[in-house]
């Protein structure tokens, strides 16, 4: 099954909304940075797609017709070049209140004290063992990576977020991309994808207070959650 949306914008731009409203305009599955934790074995082919700048595209995104958020939207250029009939949507938002939201919860480093025993548990849930891997990988691709390190230093930040929707706009033609606020609602997405409007309010989720909720919920849910 091929990609037919791609997210390229960074988390905390409503990514997590923009998943909910795909799927409900029947884009489904919507793979979400929240995936990553609720299914580590695909780690591998992220890893292999950072190193090499492919993987089994078909295994990563089995059963999947979009994908927003980290980690696929660092590699929007690789998943185009996969699915070139695909569609990008650059969620944005303001700066300031993009890095705001940001720091208090992806720049967020998780509690050291939880590694010892996520390593226990490990050796009794392999999808716990999966864990460390993952939060290695995010600092290693993302935080040096895409961030530079630079997370404490908002100004700094703020002109690589501006700096990388730019790159964005310049790098998609302007028929294939929509730079899109979640707060525009259904209409500029649906005229964008071609399908009709839902008569249901446009879906809101994800809040910062809920963040750290469904990590913990992604991360130790027996069965996993739908994220």
């Amino acid at each position: 099954m091929a990609l037919k949306v791609i997210g390229a914008g960074w988390g905390r731009t409503g990514t997590e909304s923009l998943k909910i409203a795909l799927e409900q305009l029947g884009f489904s599955r919507c793979y979400h940075g929240f995936n990553l934790f609720n299914d580590g074995a695909k780690l591998k082919y992220w890893k292999e797609l950072h190193e090499t700048g492919t993987t089994d595209f078909e295994a990563l995104f089995a059963g999947c017709q979009a994908a927003v958020d980290f980690p696929s939207a660092y590699y929007y250029r690789q998943l185009l070049k996969q699915y070139p009939d695909a569609k990008i949507i650059l969620t944005v938002r303001d700066g300031a209140q993009w890095y705001d939201s940001a720091a208090n919860t992806i720049f967020k480093k998780p509690d050291p004290f939880k590694f010892p025993i996520l390593k226990f548990l490990g050796k009794l849930s392999t999808k716990l063992s999966y864990i460390p891997q993952i939060y290695y990988h995010i600092q290693t691709f993302l935080f040096q990576g895409a961030f530079n390190g630079k997370m404490g230093d908002k100004e700094a930040m703020i002109a690589l977020f501006n700096q990388w929707n730019e790159e964005v706009k310049k790098t998609i033609p302007a028929d294939k991309l929509l730079v899109y606020e979640v707060t525009q609602g259904w209409e500029p997405l649906c005229k964008f994808l071609n399908v009709p409007a839902p008569s249901t309010p446009f879906p809101k989720t994800n809040s910062q207070e809920s963040f750290q909720k469904r990590i913990e919920k992604a991360i130790f849910s027996p069965t996993g959650t739908n994220v």
